[in-house]
């Protein structure tokens, strides 16, 4: 008994079981105080930081793309328009497995690699949670497929959206231009309009040409936004809140699309361009470019197939020949060459010059041979020699000039520079100087170029604009016409810059030609239609109401030897001459300036000078 007492301690136990319990209580409290702190540390100190995140997982700001601006032409006729349309997209915070994804909708949908490569080109530059077009145009049963097989695809939606389409693209789609996928050769552009803080946020096209291109700062419109509420599966719930975008902004133009397409019509398979100016305002009433194109396959994406053929057929129809074709003006500039010769006084109304049918330099032997075999007359003067754009009245009168004074005069009218069309691809043609052969061919300036010059040949270039505009000019006796395709608001932005669309006359101060002057070579160029006998577009007067003053010209493709003979049926047909027409009406009033241009048809008073006669008939009689 003694032995057990001594082993058991009731004491020892009791202090041993309170100083367990203590800190059994001590580890509890603390659990306890860990987690309230942990419960006040989420509820209380980062509630603000949780609230957010949690809304970022049911509430999304989206991009709301703005409506493009329409265009129209000078009559209220719709040239570009917005349609309904539904695409394809996906969000990739949504989606699984991208590639897997796109693999299940390869096989859904027809989606070749081409349109896959473009589709994660765009993802490069989305902003989180926006949705990427992979499909364009669906069809209701690419709808209904979809419809049938959306539960087992994720993150991948169909998208109501606008889609541009042109009404009247066969005939204007090198005057309006068209709109395009946003690719990587834009980014030039796309930095250049987000410095005007154009927004493409929830825009997947760019204008690539034309007026599309050039006013794209204000067709394009202010994109808008709208906080979404979604589901675990990111479908939209509801709206929450909505900034509403600002549409583009509207534009018509001075384009008669009627007007357009009976000019279409009227050049049928034949290559060449018309141009048609109100010379006192510069608008452009028509532009045609033949042959042309449809533009509206190239806004959600041109095939492969279809875009090769029309960039490899011979007759380039994606070429726009009126502000990118580079033609010798030929005969239509002699009417400037003689009001050179006036200015300058080198030779006057009553200066004859003899005209065997050849014309030689001094010291030269060769001979610079005239349109007409045997010449037109034993003499002949200025004003004859408009009327029967004899070459060697300005063979002469080119010698007397020289290129120099040719130049400086010619630059007046508008030759060797860009109109300053807002357009886009406009080339400067070319007017040709002692400096510029020096600088781009490194060599000196010989007399015999001087005479090619003198009827427009040699390396002197003009496109179907710069022809237009230069009529215009002497129309206005000086004054030369910025050519403008939009009309209305006072100042609109173009290619980054303020574009007056008032067009005002380009009136040189040191551009002053006697009004007697302008009086003969108006009145020589009436003679080319209105001198029954003489008057190389003689053809294109009968019936008419109203006086044309006009030139018809023939551009040379190939050059003929000395001591040949230009036979047309013995060379290619697309080695043969252009032809080539220029003239406004009334010539007392001049409401329009013409040129015309028809590849490889020969002589312009034969092809050209009746489609001119056309257009003016159109404009001055049928179109009032």
């Amino acid at each position: 008994m003694q032995r057990y007492a001594a082993i058991k301690d009731s004491h020892q136990e009791q202090r041993l079981y309170r100083s367990r319990l203590i800190f059994s209580l001590i580890i509890v409290v603390l659990f306890f105080g860990m987690l309230a702190y942990r419960y006040a540390d989420l509820q209380i100190f980062q509630y603000d930081s949780f609230v957010t995140q949690s809304e970022r997982n049911r509430v999304h700001v989206q991009p709301v793309a703005p409506k493009r601006g329409l265009i129209f032409d000078t009559n209220g006729v719709l040239l570009a328009d917005n349609q309904p349309s539904y695409s394809l997209v996906l969000v990739k915070e949504r989606v699984n497995s991208l590639d897997e994804t796109l693999t299940d909708l390869q096989q859904l949908f027809d989606i070749d690699v081409r349109n896959v490569d473009k589709f994660k080109q765009r993802l490069k530059r989305r902003a989180p949670y926006q949705a990427v077009p992979l499909k364009f145009r669906l069809t209701e049963d690419e709808i209904s497929r979809f419809a049938v097989n959306r539960y087992r695809l994720p993150g991948v939606e169909i998208k109501a959206q606008l889609v541009r389409n042109y009404p009247e693209s066969a005939s204007l789609t090198h005057v309006v231009g068209y709109v395009g996928r946003i690719n990587t050769s834009d980014q030039q552009d796309l930095a250049r309009l987000k410095s005007h803080k154009i927004n493409y946020a929830a825009t997947d096209h760019i204008g690539k040409i034309g007026i599309e291109r050039f006013y794209e700062s204000i067709l394009h419109g202010e994109v808008g936004s709208q906080h979404v509420e979604t589901n675990a599966h990111g479908r939209v719930l509801r709206v929450l809140q909505q900034e509403k975008p600002t549409p583009g902004i509207d534009l018509t133009l001075h384009i008669d699309a009627v007007l357009q397409k009976n000019i279409i019509e009227l050049m049928g398979d034949r290559r060449g361009s018309v141009v048609a100016l109100d010379p006192k305002t510069g608008g452009v009433l028509a532009m045609v470019s033949t042959p042309t194109y449809d533009a509206n396959p190239f806004v959600t994406g041109i095939s492969t197939e279809n875009y090769a053929k029309l960039r490899d057929s011979i007759d380039l129809p994606l070429f726009n020949r009126s502000l990118q074709g580079q033609y010798p003006p030929g005969s239509t500039i002699k009417p400037i060459i003689g009001l050179a010769g006036l200015h300058y006084r080198v030779v006057s109304a009553s200066s004859n010059v003899a005209d065997p049918g050849w014309y030689q330099l001094p010291n030269d032997d060769r001979l610079y041979r005239d349109w007409k075999k045997g010449g037109h007359a034993d003499f002949i003067n200025l004003h004859d020699s408009i009327a029967q754009s004899c070459d060697v009245y300005f063979y002469d009168l080119a010698y007397k000039l020289g290129v120099d004074r040719i130049h400086d005069f010619s630059a007046h009218f508008g030759l060797g520079e860009r109109t300053g069309i807002d357009s886009t691809n406009e080339r400067s043609g070319l007017l040709p100087s002692r400096e510029w052969k020096k600088q781009n061919k490194n060599q000196p300036w010989f007399p015999g170029e001087t005479l090619n010059i003198g009827i427009g040949q040699g390396y002197m270039l003009a496109t179907p604009l710069q022809l237009a505009v230069a009529t215009a000019t002497i129309a206005n006796r000086g004054g030369r016409p910025v050519p403008r395709l939009v009309k209305q608001s006072p100042e609109l932005p173009g290619n980054g810059q303020t574009t007056p669309m008032q067009t005002d006359l380009v009136n040189d101060n040191a551009f002053t030609v006697a009004d007697n002057y302008w009086d003969q070579i108006i009145h020589s160029m009436e003679a080319v239609v209105h001198d029954h006998i003489h008057g190389t577009a003689r053809g294109i007067a009968r019936g008419l109401s109203y006086r044309i003053a006009g030139k018809s010209g023939t551009a040379q493709v190939i050059s003929i030897a000395q001591g040949e003979e230009y036979d047309e049926e013995a060379i290619l047909e697309r080695q043969r001459d252009h032809a080539l027409f220029v003239g406004f009406a009334p010539a007392d009033n001049p409401q329009v300036a013409v040129a015309v241009i028809v590849e490889n048809a020969g002589g312009g008073s034969t092809h050209a000078a009746p489609i001119a006669r056309k257009v003016f008939d159109w404009v001055l009689e049928e179109s009032q």
